[in-house]
């Protein structure tokens, strides 16, 4: 009798690669990049230190950053068939739609497409955490009839996007706030968004369509798209007073609680804290505490009531609300941040490449099946 094969649904559990770059300890609610706790990282380093540390395998020197910042910089145009194509989607289309696409076609600008020499990919991987942040700003401008704003070099990754998305010089306190959160954002394990990258990086197709496939899986509410579920959720509540008969209600009926729970964590998120700390800040500074005070009511609830946690979207959507994004771009934002990662990982996936080729637990006929004739079928 044939030996029957391990099953895990939705393959939980099961290890599929080995990887240096992120560590996720669910239990322990430790997350760590190449060894580094994430809380030392936000607090100490910079978004671009961090895209050097996945890329490079290693925090940058003075040199060293100043070149890979450089790289990024020199990278933050993209193609005029592309800007084409921002003005003249449609008004309406889902901004992650649009991400999709464009990262697609910058694959059709590439002229050494077909070449996957190492040294290149490591150049696309940077021009597309690079160009990302333009086609989503961009998109957003051209939707509301803005001008785009003219590429600038001298502004990080965090005060460049806000720059290009408001037109306007980014304050310090928004810029920090949102490396932060690109930082806690960067990379995740093998999530389902990394791990459809690795998959279509395997089959030895390019570094665009892996961070393509990334991109459609991130759109899910499943996965990035609970973001916006959590200030969708908020807004429905609309006043502290009205937390618990909410949440009850949820409760009552088995519905999903946008915010809480993780597939890995069984604890806090450790992301969350931090989240939580800027989310505080800001809706105090902004005067509105509401949005914090329900956030902290629902959590306190859910704790107390399902044993379970906070995640990194409850905060992180909060702290999106308070800097004026627009509830559809907090996952695009997201992508931006996790492109950092993708992009670490498909290089990773290439360096010992193996294809991905689960089984499938058949659950069909297990004999031959007459066919009946057509006109004979029921």
């Amino acid at each position: 009798m044939p030996e029957v094969p391990t099953y895990a649904k939705g393959l939980e559990g099961v290890i599929a690669n080995e990887s240096c770059l992120s560590d996720v300890q669910g239990q322990a609610g430790i997350l760590r990049y190449l060894g580094y706790n994430i809380n030392d990282l936000v607090e100490q380093t910079t978004f671009e230190e961090v895209v050097h540390l996945l890329h490079r395998g290693r925090l940058p020197n003075r040199r060293e950053l100043a070149d890979l910042t450089a790289t990024l910089r020199a990278h933050r145009e993209l193609p005029e068939g592309l800007i084409d194509f921002l003005k003249s989607a449609p008004k309406d289309a889902n901004p992650m739609d649009v991400l999709r696409t464009g990262v697609s076609m910058l694959g059709l600008y590439d002229v050494r497409g077909g070449n996957q020499d190492r040294s290149l990919n490591d150049e696309r991987a940077l021009a597309i955490c690079a160009k990302m942040p333009l086609i989503v700003a961009y998109f957003h401008r051209a939707r509301h009839g803005l001008d785009l704003m003219p590429v600038r070099k001298d502004l990080s990754e965090a005060g460049h996007f806000l720059y290009l998305f408001s037109g306007t010089e980014p304050g310090v306190e928004a810029t920090r706030t949102l490396d932060a959160a690109y930082i806690l954002h960067a990379d995740h394990g093998m999530n389902a968004s990394t791990f459809s990258a690795r998959v279509t990086i395997a089959t030895l197709s390019d570094i665009y369509s892996a961070i393509t496939s990334a991109i459609g899986t991130l759109k899910g509410p499943l996965h990035g798209g609970a973001n916006e579920g959590v200030i969708t959720m908020l807004q429905e509540i609309g006043d502290p007073s009205a937390v618990d008969a909410w949440v009850e209600g949820k409760l009552t009926r088995k519905e999903k609680i946008m915010g809480i729970g993780h597939r890995v964590y069984k604890v806090l998120d450790p992301r969350a804290p931090y989240l939580r700390k800027m989310a505080i800040k800001l809706t105090n500074e902004l005067g509105e505490p509401k949005w914090i005070q329900m956030s902290e009511r629902i959590a306190q609830i859910m704790r107390e009531r399902k044993g379970l946690e906070a995640n990194v979207d409850f905060y992180s959507a909060t702290v999106y609300h308070s800097l004026d994004i627009p509830t559809d771009l907090f996952t695009p934002i997201f992508a931006i941040s996790r492109a950092a990662g993708w992009t670490a990982q498909v290089l990773e996936q290439l360096d010992d490449n193996r294809l991905y080729r689960p089984l499938t637990w058949y659950t069909g006929p297990t004999e031959d099946q007459p066919i009946v004739p057509i006109d004979q079928r029921g």
